[in-house]
């Protein structure tokens, strides 16, 4: 079993920045592919970002190039996602999700474990 809690929420204007946390515990955390999803309210969770494993590989979805990065500290066990010139339609609950082996999908299916989820407002 892994244990993710989610950190770091809030509420934001538009423009702003917004760093998240998932620490992690209970299995060796470096052998977990991480990624963050998002769900709006009435909406699907939507894949945002993802490190492999080895954290040698990133992936993001095409809305938040260039504004979040996704980074991991496998000493901390802990994956973050920064979140720099907030719009108000990055505005939900934020999870993040562990994959075992994982290069770092976009598909929700691979996941193995998921946190409670942190939210996320962005007021315009």
């Amino acid at each position: 079993q892994v244990q993710l809690v989610e950190s770091g929420g809030g509420l934001v204007q538009a423009g702003d920045s917004l760093r998240l946390s998932c620490a992690a515990s209970g299995r060796t955390f470096s052998n977990y592919a991480m990624g963050w999803f998002r769900q709006a309210p009435g909406k699907e969770r939507e894949f945002v970002a993802a490190i492999s494993f080895q954290g040698g590989n990133t992936y993001y979805t095409d809305s938040v190039k260039g504004r979040f990065t996704i980074s991991r500290d496998n000493a901390k066990n802990t994956v973050y996602l920064q979140m720099n010139s907030l719009k108000p339609e990055d505005t939900g609950v934020y999870y993040c999700a562990a994959d075992l082996w994982g290069g770092g999908s976009s598909s929700k299916a691979v996941y193995d474990y998921w946190g409670q989820g942190t939210q996320v407002t962005v007021s315009s």
